[in-house]
């Protein structure tokens, strides 16, 4: 794996380990920054793969832009079109006021995350 790959990962899994620590809080989960991780770290994974297939990586939050973008590397992947659906409107919109995050969108962006950040670790043979 690539050095820049690697550093990708790294970010991806802060914002996996921010997500899930935000989500387990006794007290007020925080669950509008449990969705912006939970997307950015999904972000930052589809970047990665990106950077080990020494493809562009465009400025852009739209996860399913990245997915089209991979979809040539990774044809498979296009079963993680819904959970990326879910997923890109976090990293912006709910982010300012106006935008209400409820508990079960939470605990649904956390489920998505999770599975594509699987999906993408095994791709890269790391473990879960």
């Amino acid at each position: 794996m690539k050095n820049a790959t690697r550093e990708w990962v790294k970010k991806a899994e802060e914002d996996f380990l921010a997500a899930l620590d935000l989500s387990r809080r006794r007290k007020r989960p925080l669950w509008g920054s449990v969705c912006f991780h939970a997307q950015q770290c999904a972000e930052k994974y589809l970047k990665a793969r990106m950077e080990e297939a020494g493809m562009r990586i465009p400025k852009t939050h739209d996860l399913e832009v990245l997915l089209g973008n991979l979809l040539g590397v990774e044809p498979l992947w296009v079963t993680l079109r819904p959970a990326l659906q879910n997923l890109t409107d976090y990293a912006v919109d709910f982010r300012y006021p106006g935008h209400e995050v409820q508990p079960p969108e939470g605990k649904q962006a956390l489920v998505d995350c999770k599975a594509v950040r699987r999906e993408i670790r095994i791709a890269f043979g790391l473990s879960n």
